[in-house]
């Protein structure tokens, strides 16, 4: 199983998030996903810089693998210009490119005033803008009409040897179906061995499945879990809540019924190695080719030098 670094554009602003992709590489992970959000989930995040910038500079940075985790090419981006940016990306970063690709959520999409899609509209708008960016992908000019988007005299003209794959992230069975069906991948969050189960009995095989989780390393434990539940109390929320509220404040409002003690539980926290052992096994258990790992809060240095020496040479 590979590991991999997971760059917040929520926490973290634009050079930070490049030099922590510096500092992964350096100790040993070997990929990195990065999130795509226009606002951050609650207001101690604090950030949200255009990931498609930050790509650029990691391009420049590191010669580890980039997958958006993930990306919506649906509603605040139309998905012909999301299939110029990737393809961009996948120039620049020399074939490393992976484009992670979501029905999104409401704190993000909703910025123009659009009413927000049922789940079963966004997943068939999410299956249109993967036809729309792999016709362009093509190259040559193109003209598409389709029930949610229309194309016309397109062409994208710097395009990579080879289109950059598209994984998809689902959480419920019909989406997790799609990313059979249509993706080159699976993106999840957790070691949910059923959905991956799923995924590869509906059609997804061998395809690589990613996924991922937040720790919270330093060496005192409940500190850290305070960290994490002032940072992040959004991961303790269930069910749909993650996709239908609509701004920082609903999830600050929301998030007032997540405890520390429900942190500690889902988020590994403190000094103790075999909390963050432990967790990667059950991804690997669980059948993920690849898990992203991020670190809550400031204490990056260490985090990765803790990572690099106590927990990366058992699954390097």
């Amino acid at each position: 199983m590979k590991v991999g670094y997971f760059l917040s554009c929520e926490e973290f602003g634009p050079g930070e998030l490049v030099e922590q992709a510096r500092m992964a590489e350096e100790a040993g992970f070997e990929a990195l996903w990065i999130s795509d959000h226009y606002h951050p989930w609650v207001e101690a995040q604090g950030n949200s810089p255009f990931v498609w910038s930050v790509i650029g500079g990691l391009s420049q940075t590191t010669a580890l693998p980039v997958t958006t985790a993930v990306t919506c090419p649906t509603m605040r981006i139309h998905p012909a210009v999301i299939a110029q940016a990737a393809a961009t990306s996948a120039v620049m970063l020399g074939g490393r490119f992976n484009l992670g690709i979501g029905t999104g959520e409401a704190l993000n999409e909703h910025i123009f005033g659009d009413a927000w899609p049922s789940a079963d509209v966004r997943l068939e708008m999410l299956e249109e803008s993967v036809e729309v960016m792999r016709l362009l992908w093509e190259g040559g000019t193109k003209d598409y009409e389709g029930r949610h988007y229309v194309v016309e005299n397109a062409r994208i003209y710097t395009l990579p040897d080879e289109p950059p794959p598209v994984l998809i992230s689902g959480f419920g069975p019909k989406a997790v179906r799609l990313a059979a069906e249509i993706g080159d991948g699976y993106v999840n969050v957790g070691p949910d061995a059923e959905l991956l189960e799923l995924y590869r009995s509906s059609g997804g095989g061998n395809k690589p499945a990613h996924s991922a989780f937040k720790a919270c390393y330093g060496d005192d434990e409940a500190e850290c879990v305070r960290t994490a539940h002032r940072t992040w109390p959004n991961e303790g929320l269930p069910g749909e809540l993650a996709q239908v509220l609509p701004t920082p404040r609903h999830f600050e409002q929301a998030s007032q019924l997540v405890t520390e003690e429900m942190m500690a539980e889902a988020v590994p926290c403190g000094p103790d190695p075999e909390k963050y052992r432990g967790m990667l096994r059950q991804f690997a258990e669980a059948g993920y080719d690849e898990v992203y790992v991020q670190q809550i809060g400031p204490n990056q240095k260490a985090f990765f030098d803790f990572f690099g020496k106590e927990i990366l040479p058992e699954f390097g």
